[in-house]
């Protein structure tokens, strides 16, 4: 098979044995820090604008975390042949649903405010910035599953 025809072929481009968990997981990543970034500003410059586009990232957030964790655990199967989970990788997914179950949390209290034509209540930058601490270690912990973190 030429390498054009590869391109081409649903099952080498959906099935490959890379790991296409490393591309989508950048989407909620952006996408949560950055409604955390709006929630600050609007909480700062009191714009409510701000806060409709906070809601609206964390939205696709929350929903694109769940083909980010079915990638991570194909990740897992595929490319590591299903070895056991231990160490470094048993942190990473550990991180991984409890950063996404903290994403679905805040998105939640978004969701929950804005039905009752609220305010987020004050207790929601806490929970968005754990948020971002989760995020951020889990990253870090995949950048060395990935080889991006290793020692040279």
């Amino acid at each position: 098979m030429t390498s054009v025809a590869r391109l081409l072929d649903p099952k080498a481009v959906f099935l490959a044995k890379h790991a296409q968990h490393v591309v989508v997981i950048h989407f909620p990543i952006a996408l949560y820090l950055t409604g955390v970034g709006f929630d600050l500003a609007g909480a700062w410059w009191k714009r409510r604008g701000l806060a409709e586009a906070a809601y609206c990232n964390v939205t696709a957030a929350a929903w694109s975390t769940l083909p980010s964790l079915a990638t991570g655990l194909l990740a897992w199967r595929f490319q590591l042949e299903g070895q056991a989970i231990r160490g470094v990788l048993l942190l990473h997914l550990v991180l991984a649903c409890v950063a996404s179950a903290t994403i679905g949390l805040a998105w939640w209290m978004h969701r929950r405010a804005r039905r009752r034509g609220e305010r987020l209540p004050a207790y929601a930058i806490a929970v968005e910035l754990a948020g971002v601490a989760l995020v951020t270690l889990t990253g870090h912990l995949g950048g060395f599953l990935s080889g991006v973190n290793a020692p040279r």
